[in-house]
């Protein structure tokens, strides 16, 4: 694999991670690679626009040019645009928010979301991410993983509240229950004042692929509640799946339900 390749890519990642301008000197210590070739691939990101230099300053920021690369691939993701509708559904049956997330290792990418017009709202953002184990669309996607693939995760199951399942025997019960029941919950385990459900998406060949879900403020979604929702989460992605496999199904009614 060209190390080049391998270093640029992770100064591009750390920039784009920050919240402020860097230095050379910090990019340094931060990457594990010397000034001179921090230096370097600076300068062959800045020329190809990948990265705006603060001549003041000495500094570097990620450009704008990442942010168009990323709208772009999620403009042309069929998931994204399949899930739209579903989410507009569920959006309006629960109002909450409703997410849409891959798995990428131990943790979930938010690839898409619709936010709820409540007063309080659940704070996420379109690339953003979270821990699998303590989410309720990272469960979603664990429950169905590989045992190979799933084992470095429940060898590492950090607390993120006092609610998150840190017990590896509990954890695998956790997926069994939710591997029963087809859908998974959070219980404020990642933010302790933030709840949710998911059911996992699968491809054609049946293989989870993301899972959709809904959040909110804890004292929303109680457990009666969730109870009531968790069919509606499981037909919309039980739906998404049918259309990522080609299969057609009638389109959802937007209408507010009054049953939620």
């Amino acid at each position: 694999m060209n190390n080049t390749l391998i270093k640029g890519l992770g100064l591009l990642e750390a920039l784009a991670r920050s919240e402020r301008p860097r230095g050379v000197t910090e990019l340094s210590l931060a990457l594990g690679i010397g000034k001179s070739n921090v230096h370097r691939l600076l300068q062959a990101l800045v020329e190809l626009g990948y990265v705006n230099r603060d001549e003041a300053g000495g500094t570097y920021s990620a450009s704008i040019r990442l942010w168009e690369l990323g709208s772009s691939v999620l403009a042309n993701l069929d998931l994204r645009r399949v899930a739209q509708v579903w989410m507009q559904w569920l959006l309006e049956r629960s109002r909450e928010t409703v997410h849409l997330s891959v798995l990428d290792g131990n943790e979930v990418v938010y690839v898409h979301k619709l936010d709820s017009r409540e007063p309080v709202i659940v704070s996420t953002q379109i690339g953003g991410r979270a821990p699998a184990h303590c989410v309720a669309t990272g469960k979603a996607q664990l429950a169905w993983l590989p045992e190979a693939q799933l084992a470095p995760v429940i060898h590492r199951l950090k607390a993120w509240s006092p609610r998150t399942i840190t017990s590896r025997t509990e954890f695998v019960r956790e997926l069994e229950r939710i591997r029963q029941q087809g859908f998974a919950v959070n219980r404020g385990e990642w933010r302790e004042a933030v709840g949710g459900l998911a059911a996992p998406v699968r491809d054609p060949s049946g293989t989870v692929i993301a899972a959709i879900g809904l959040s909110g403020p804890i004292e929303r979604l109680r457990p009666s509640t969730i109870r009531a929702m968790a069919s509606d989460v499981i037909e919309a992605a039980a739906a998404i799946s049918e259309a990522m496999a080609g299969q057609r199904r009638t389109q959802p009614s937007l209408e507010k339900s009054s049953d939620t």
